[in-house]
């Protein structure tokens, strides 16, 4: 069977007379009547009850036709593949981010991959909660979590960066608290708590699980402090102004590092659970445009532009030592 013959099955049975099918694909009726018995001869099966008003499969023909489907299917998305490839990607893509990294971030990626497809138009939305992203049309989300368990089955999901969140301080706070030594120690510290809206509904913002650097196992440490707020941005301040000990993202604080307004505390210790995802509704044919998207972004952030360097991470450590 060729093509022309999987589209007669079908719109035989999508039409249920042999006429309608025929008028639905430009033949003459005849034409139609002699193909199928040619069909039928060819693989020596009745696949079509044929009554003066109806014609209905039989179940060799619902096989066919359900076949037949899938395959007209596979030959249009081909198709499409095909034409998008010659031609220039065009068309809207509409995305989702967390306002911090959307906005230091995803922005200037997103505005580097229009430059290069003019004929592509994309819209962010920030937001510190994940939309339903399907149900709201959106083509996905770049996102600091992994997909939500419950739409694990419905969304995909390609880790674009890893990140980590480390400990940092103001030099004034440390010269007037002292620099802790052990996690243990964070327990006598003012620690500056991120309350997240985005987080996991029972996550405890004020226990910080830390990881060291050498594998070893994971700590828990609880903390405390006077001031805490849900804005990332707000906490940071606090920071900065010398009021406390902060969990923050590197992406977020790498300037402030690398000048030595901030510096690493315990630098042997990080909570790596943040890492950055490309999160989108399943769909079975994704269009060329989204596809070069999550390439783009992908190479974009693979080598964690905001992470420090060996140079800018040493300064301030330096510094404290003539202390």
């Amino acid at each position: 069977m060729d093509r022309p013959d999987l589209e007669l099955v079908q719109a035989i049975s999508q039409h249920g007379t042999l006429t309608a099918a025929a008028r639905a694909l430009g033949m003459a009726a005849p034409a139609a009547t002699k193909r199928l018995a040619s069909i039928e001869a060819a693989l020596g099966l009745r696949l079509f009850q044929r009554t003066t008003r109806r014609v209905s499969p039989t179940a060799e023909g619902e096989a066919v036709c359900e076949r037949a489907t899938a395959l007209l299917q596979g030959f249009e998305a081909l198709e499409s593949e095909l034409r998008e490839r010659r031609a220039e990607p065009s068309g809207p893509i509409r995305l989702a981010a967390t306002f911090g990294f959307g906005r230091h971030w995803v922005g200037p990626a997103l505005a580097a991959f229009q430059q290069r497809y003019p004929a592509v138009s994309v819209q962010l939305q920030l937001t510190e909660q994940l939309p339903d992203l399907a149900v709201e049309g959106f083509d996905g989300a770049i996102w600091l979590w992994h997909a939500p368990a419950q739409r694990a089955s419905e969304w995909v999901s390609r880790p674009l960066a890893r990140n980590q969140r480390v400990l940092v301080a103001a030099p004034s706070h440390l010269k007037q608290h002292g620099e802790p030594r052990t996690p243990q120690d964070l327990t006598q510290h003012p620690c500056l708590v991120v309350r997240e809206n985005g987080g996991l509904a029972d996550r405890r913002f004020d226990h910080w699980r830390l990881h060291p650097v050498d594998g070893s196992p994971a700590l828990h440490v609880q903390v405390s402090g006077p001031l805490s707020s849900n804005s990332g941005e707000m906490v940071r301040d606090w920071c900065l102004q010398g009021h406390g000990i902060m969990l923050r993202s590197l992406w977020d604080i790498a300037p402030q590092l690398a000048s030595g307004a901030l510096v690493q505390v315990l630098p042997g210790w990080s909570m790596p659970d943040a890492d950055i995802h490309w999160l989108a509704p399943y769909r079975a044919q994704v269009p060329r445009r989204i596809r070069l998207l999550v390439d783009h972004l992908a190479a974009q952030f693979r080598a964690e532009p905001w992470k420090l360097t060996p140079v800018s991470a040493a300064a301030p450590r330096g510094s404290r030592q003539k202390r």
